[in-house]
Parts: C-alpha cells; structure tokens; sequence
C-alpha cells in the first residue's frame, strides 16, 4: 500500500510550492465569498499542483548516452549556430529543439555526465517557444558542458508566450550526471540542446520525450540521424 501512494502522490518542485498555497488561499477565500468562485479557484489550484509536479524518473547510465533535458515535443532538428555566449564558435551543430506545452512536467534535466564550463543568462522577447526565431530571440539561459571525453554539449532554457521565470540552480565547475535535476521554466517554454559535431540524433521530429529517460543520442554511436512514421 505504501508503494501505491509514492506512485500516486507525486512530489511538488519546491519553485511551485508558493503557488499553489497562494492558490488554495484564494480559493477558499472565494469559496467563502461565492462557491461557484471557489469551485473555479478549486479547479485551478489542482492544475497548478499538476503543473509543478516533480516526479522521479530512471536514468539510463551507460557512458556516452544524451537524455533528454525536458518533457515534451521534439519541435525541430536542424543545423544551428550554438549561443555566441557560451563561446562554443560560429560553426553549426545538430540542434534538437523540445517544445513544452503547460501540460507537461516543467523540471529540466541534465542531459549527460560531466562538468558544467559555462553559464550564461540573456534577457530577451517572450514570443511563442514552438517558434524557431524563439532560440535566438527569447529569454534563456545557456549552459556548456564538457564530457569525460573532451565533447561539448550546449543546452539552453527558453522562455515561452506565457513562461516569464527561467530557474537554474547549475553552478561553473559542477560536475554533474545524465537525469539530475538542475532547474525549470514556467509556464509553457522550451529547451534545445546542441549536440556534438558529427553525432547523430536518435529521436525524430514529432517525437515525445522524457526528461531523464529518452535518449536522444549515443555519443558512441555511428548510427545515422533516425527518422519517423506517424503510425
């Protein structure tokens, strides 16, 4: 029976915990004022309970794997300029773009084992996060990480139409594993990450992801990029 709680009661992101005691207050104190208010305030109390909920998630550990930082859609993969920011050069890496809609698990995660070499915050336009122009014009924060094997991956929080807080707890020279927690958006954004020259993607456009759990490339592979049916 235990069990069958931890799996139901998922755990509330410390960032949601303001929220949700100011949205209880203000239901009850609607409640008490007009109950059809109240009922409404009830309904979007429990959305914001599932909004900030964190649950526990298994990483897969095998060296060389890249997990996915965020819940949600892959919007686009495409060649793209990492942020000039993170001082990573101008040449074009494999970008993989995962939209997040208001629905999906906010917590971001970190993509694979190493150490974070660069953080990087840039104010910017809070247009819609499914849009391609949102990575270089909106709100981010950028992060660099280097691998065990000398590889830099970029990964970047962007704000969204209705996201207006970026949170990353990431410090410079933090060692770091695939699947931790170091942050999240709110409320509807995006993350991309940059792969490193000449690794392929294992995900395709269309696809959902898993922050923590889907893999979306083998730093050790060879594999070609994938592709995909709607099937």
């Amino acid at each position: 029976m235990p069990d069958t709680f931890k799996r139901i009661l998922i755990p509330i992101h410390r960032e949601g915990r303001i929220f949700v005691a100011t949205f209880a207050l203000v239901s009850l104190l609607a409640w008490l004022l007009w109950s059809p208010l109240g009922f409404v305030g009830a309904v979007l109390t429990l959305w914001c309970i599932y909004f900030f909920r964190d649950p526990v998630r298994v990483s897969p550990t095998r060296v060389g794997l890249v997990v996915s930082p965020a819940d949600g859609i892959v919007e686009t993969i495409t060649p793209a300029i990492p942020p000039l920011e993170l001082d990573m050069g101008k040449g074009q890496l494999t970008r993989v773009s995962i939209f997040m809609n208001v629905f999906d698990v906010h917590v971001n995660r970190i993509p694979t084992d190493g150490v974070i070499t660069k953080l990087s915050y840039r104010a910017g336009k809070f247009l819609n996060a499914s849009l391609d122009k949102a990575s270089e014009d909106n709100e981010r924060q950028s992060m660099r990480l280097v691998t065990s094997d000398g590889r830099d991956i970029a990964f970047v929080q962007i704000a969204g139409l209705v996201a207006r807080r970026i949170f990353c707890e990431l410090s410079i020279d933090q060692s770091v594993k695939a699947g931790e927690r170091f942050g999240m958006i709110r409320f509807g954004s995006r993350v991309d990450i940059y792969l490193p020259d000449g690794v392929a993607p294992l995900v395709c456009v269309g696809q959902r992801t898993v922050a923590g759990e889907s893999v979306l490339a083998d730093l050790t592979a060879k594999e070609v990029a994938r592709t995909g049916d709607i099937r």
